[in-house]
């Protein structure tokens, strides 16, 4: 089944129609940046414009970086404020609105080194936030939004997100610095049997996970940054 997804970052907004059976995008992926401010309105008026270029007219699946409850945003740390309340769903014409690590996670467990992995799982996404999606079995919890627990008395995306990296002029090694207290702290909480790293940074993946040492395995996302894009498709897909 193709199915469009797209995949709504704090930095931008990336689409492309998507084969769920094989968990692959059909066409090259279009990306505009996230308006600033990131307005729901103004939001909006980029995923039309993502549908119109491909010209699409099926089912579209859509993430959003925040808590999603039955299609409701609860939470928005990293996009306008204006965000919480707003009936997703609605906003974006009846689409499947998800969380963003969320799809990012269902699609890694489905397609890539989370398939067929039995016990607790643990994606998490860096980029301009930390995003994270627990599995247990298999088993989505959905929601978890881990980039913000308490790191030395700040929400840990503020230390170790690519964001923060960048902002503070971090070297790769430095970073993965914090990224190994971050990734420490969540093995602590949930004994994980494997982590997966994705978002952006994980096509880097080779120049800070060599730095980072835990006791829990932990490998880059095997669907890269396009992890999104086919989660929210293939959620979408199970919704048609």
């Amino acid at each position: 089944m193709k199915v469009l997804g797209i995949d709504i970052g704090g930095s931008g907004i990336k689409g492309a129609p998507v084969d769920t059976k094989i968990g692959e995008l059909t066409e090259e992926r279009l990306r505009i940046e996230t308006p600033q401010p990131s307005k729901p309105d103004e939001v909006a008026e980029v995923v039309a414009a993502i549908v119109r270029h491909f010209g699409w007219n099926g089912p579209v699946g859509v993430t959003f970086p925040g808590v999603v409850v039955d299609g409701v945003v609860m939470t928005a740390a990293n996009v306008h404020h204006s965000w919480v309340g707003v009936n997703a769903v609605k906003l974006f014409g009846g689409a499947t609105v998800l969380n963003d690590a969320d799809a990012a996670g269902t699609a890694e467990m489905t397609f890539g080194h989370g398939r067929d992995r039995k016990g607790t799982v643990l994606i998490l996404t860096f980029g301009t936030g930390i995003g994270s999606a627990l599995f247990v079995d298999g088993k989505l919890v959905p929601n978890t939004e881990l980039g913000h627990l308490q790191i030395r008395g700040k929400d840990a995306e503020h230390r170790a997100s690519a964001r923060a990296r960048e902002e503070h002029e971090l070297s790769w090694d430095k970073w993965a610095g914090h990224v190994e207290e971050y990734l420490r702290h969540v093995e602590m909480l949930f004994s994980p049997a494997l982590i997966v790293v994705g978002g952006g940074v994980s096509k880097k993946a080779d120049k800070f996970l060599p730095h980072v040492h835990i006791d829990t395995p932990v490998v880059p996302a095997g669907l890269q940054n396009e992890a999104g894009i086919i989660g929210a498709a293939c959620a979408a897909a199970t919704r048609a």
